[in-house]
């Protein structure tokens, strides 16, 4: 029966686990993330979850006769602000799966 001590002690290290991997996600939702453009002329903050919180403008870069170019710094900073989440929570999260050999 020396195996089923084993099998517990296992569940509850999984478990332990499970919830520290919760607590970790909970606090990459709620970190912030802000990507810039255009010099820090636009930048926008995300949340962990990839939520757009806000978009702050530069009144210079509002220019009515090229609201291509801001569209497109709007574009630039959302993107690096997104890629921050995914940076981050790839090497947070990226510590439970090290050694677990998981298929994905």
């Amino acid at each position: 029966m020396r195996g089923m001590g084993n099998m517990q002690g296992m569940m509850k290290k999984m478990q332990k686990m499970q919830k520290e991997m919760m607590q970790a996600q909970e606090e990459l939702n709620a970190q912030q993330f802000e990507g810039a453009a255009g010099g820090g002329m636009v930048k926008v903050t995300v949340n962990g979850q990839r939520e757009v919180l806000s978009v702050n403008l530069d009144p210079s870069v509002v220019d009515p006769d090229d609201v291509e170019m801001l569209q497109d710094l709007i574009v630039v900073a959302t993107n690096e602000a997104l890629k921050k989440v995914e940076e981050t929570t790839a090497s947070t999260m990226g510590k439970f799966t090290q050694g677990l050999n998981l298929p994905f």
